[in-house]
């Protein structure tokens, strides 16, 4: 049962009270039975799913409420609270300090996409304002050095670490041969401190409970380099042996935070979310796709919003947010708007600013009544290649036609298809949008995002004309 099932079938069983003339204790038990078969059905630990049954039970006083109560609402909120706590941990969250550097170390189960979730972590801090820098400690897994390198080149990141037991670091330092992790993570520390680089990466190799020399390898590799956090990266797909897992990492090293990958797909995901409480460590990431942009911070209550079908405004504003243009840039524009002015230029950056949200399946689970499985992953990728296809266009026209907000001639239309590869009636076809959101333009006096959305009908306009 994946995650999105998982939702489904509490959601579901949540409905069927609205069904009952009287909500007593054996409607109550009904409920709970078929969420208890649910956390089930998604490799839920048996234990955990007892605990909090248990507790929503203790929490639920039928003798001590109200007659005008809303019963069903107050069960539902129980669940929530209890799913919520089900993921929650005491124990504070690590932020890297700006300026200052800070050294994190991935450990994780061989498979689980360590390698991969070391670049997106630290590609989102780049654009945060960090500078990170990633170190490649694995020398056992043959391409080890390889994948790392071929992540950080994409995501510009600077990478120290070991290729085929020789010592590289593309550009930081000289080559020469290493066998011994240990040293390849202690040198490329002291190496990177003194550089610019406020936040160093290391990733480890992937290794699991049964392999004793590599636990010993980790825990050296902790005790050398000292790190400010050690992040788990657990694999949502394991199933009920992911607690097992996540203890036996947190009794050899200081676990201080987890991130769970795999979370798209058909990830039950259920032995991974209560294997979090195994290492008594906050979930600070979600990784949700192969590529370097489905990753996303973690948010106990958004994601169980989500999870249950429920609407997660604050989470959706934020994404939206996240993306909108700086104030002199929006200043500029609304100059330009005001005058009439909607060019080729401002086009493009707001097909870039719909890109930088990311997956739109994620985005629009954030809003009631969709799911996270709403638009099938082959209809979005077509919609995100016709807004890359609409970008390669532009990217072929020149300054002064980007700039400009007349209709194109017949010869220029012609010379920017040429220069893209593409029929003219690909260009045609972007002329006609971009006619399209001048008029819609002419009557706004900003230019952002958010605003965007809503003038071509919020997401589902914009995926609908996408898809046309």
């Amino acid at each position: 049962m994946v995650l999105a099932e998982l939702g489904g079938c509490i959601s579901n069983a949540l409905r069927k009270l609205n069904n009952s003339s009287v909500i007593d204790k054996k409607e109550l038990g009904k409920c709970l039975n078929e969420i208890t078969h649910a956390l089930r059905d998604a490799d839920v630990n048996f234990e955990f799913i007892n605990r909090h049954i248990n507790n929503i039970k203790n929490n639920i006083n039928f003798d001590h409420l109200s007659e005008g109560l809303n019963k069903r609402k107050i069960i539902e909120q129980a669940v929530f609270n209890e799913l919520c706590s089900l993921l929650n941990s005491e124990k504070p969250s690590f932020t890297p300090r700006k300026g200052k550097p800070s050294i994190v170390m991935f450990v994780g189960l061989q498979g689980s996409g360590k390698t991969t979730t070391c670049t997106k972590y630290a590609r989102h801090h780049k654009k945060n304002g960090w500078n990170p820098a990633l170190i490649c400690a694995d020398t056992f897994r043959a391409g080890a050095f390889d994948q790392l390198k071929q992540n950080a080149t994409k995501a510009k990141i600077p990478l120290y670490g070991s290729n085929d037991y020789a010592l590289t670091s593309g550009e930081i330092g000289n080559s020469y041969t290493e066998l011994d992790p240990v040293k390849v993570a202690v040198e490329g520390v002291e190496r990177l401190k003194k550089e610019v680089y406020d936040l160093i990466i290391i990733d480890t190799s992937g290794r699991h409970k049964q392999e004793a020399s590599l636990f010993e390898e980790m825990r050296q590799l902790e005790q050398a380099t000292k790190p400010d956090v050690v992040i788990f990266v657990m694999d949502s797909s394991i199933g009920q042996s992911a607690f097992d897992q996540a203890q036996a990492f947190k009794q050899s090293v200081d676990v201080g935070a987890v991130i769970i990958t795999k979370l798209d797909g058909h990830a039950k995901g259920g032995g991974a979310l209560s294997a979090v409480a195994a290492t008594d460590s906050p979930v600070i990431f979600i990784g949700t796709g192969e590529h370097m942009d489905d990753f996303e911070e973690f948010n106990t209550q958004s994601f169980v919003l989500r999870l249950l079908g429920m609407s997660d405004l604050p989470g959706f504003m934020k994404k939206i947010n996240g993306v909108v243009i700086s104030k002199d840039e929006k200043s500029k524009q609304a100059q330009d708007l005001s005058k009439g002015k909607f060019t080729f230029r401002m086009m493009y950056e707001q097909l870039q600013n719909i890109l930088n949200m990311g997956p739109m399946s994620p985005l629009l689970s954030m809003l009631p009544g969709f799911k996270s499985d709403f638009m099938p992953k082959t209809k979005e990728k077509d919609a995100q290649a016709k807004i890359k296809r609409y970008m390669t266009i532009l990217d072929s026209m020149t300054n002064k036609e980007l700039d400009c907000k007349k209709d194109m001639c017949k010869s220029r239309i012609m010379r920017v298809a040429r220069g893209v590869g593409l029929q003219v009636k690909e260009v045609t076809k972007l002329l006609e949008e971009y006619k399209r959101l001048a008029k819609m333009f002419s009557k706004v006096k900003t230019l952002n995002t958010p605003h965007m959305l809503k003038r071509m009908g919020g997401l589902q306009g914009l995926m609908k004309t996408l898809q046309t």
